[in-house]
């Protein structure tokens, strides 16, 4: 197995989080011991953020970091987890929250659309929306 950039970047949908992942220079966190979770959103999902945001993040490395680092929680969370809890603390600080509705699950506005891809490190769960914490988001 690789570590969790290793394991994203064969997923082959997750570029544009990878090339965001490298701006914000958190490709070593990534690649660090430790177990880890990333919800990675899909390329399609940075294509739905209003136009120019990516663009703004991408020049403003401090929010992109942050942003970056809402996208992973700590420890190994599969999807036999993300069924008994109604949160996970990020390493940007704040807190996602999860919601497992039939099977499926979301992590706050963000549906899972694939769950448990395993890393040496920890764990992905692919999603279809960029999270944004609050201080970012402006709420």
């Amino acid at each position: 197995m690789a570590d969790l950039v290793g394991t994203i970047v064969k997923t082959g949908s997750c570029n544009k989080l990878v090339q965001a992942a490298e701006t914000a220079q958190i490709l070593d966190t990534l690649k660090s011991p430790g177990s880890f979770t990333l919800f990675a959103p899909t390329d399609e999902a940075f294509a739905l953020l209003p136009e120019g945001t990516l663009e703004a993040l991408l020049k403003d490395i401090h929010k992109l970091k942050k942003v970056m680092m809402y996208h992973i929680a700590f420890g190994d969370v599969r999807s036999d987890d993300l069924a008994q809890i109604a949160e996970a603390e990020t390493l940007e600080g704040s807190i996602v929250a999860i919601e497992s509705v039939e099977g499926r699950f979301k992590v706050n506005n963000a549906t899972v659309l694939q769950t448990d891809i395993l890393a040496d490190n920890g764990v992905i769960h692919i999603i279809d929306a960029v999270l944004m914490p609050a201080m970012v988001a402006g709420k």
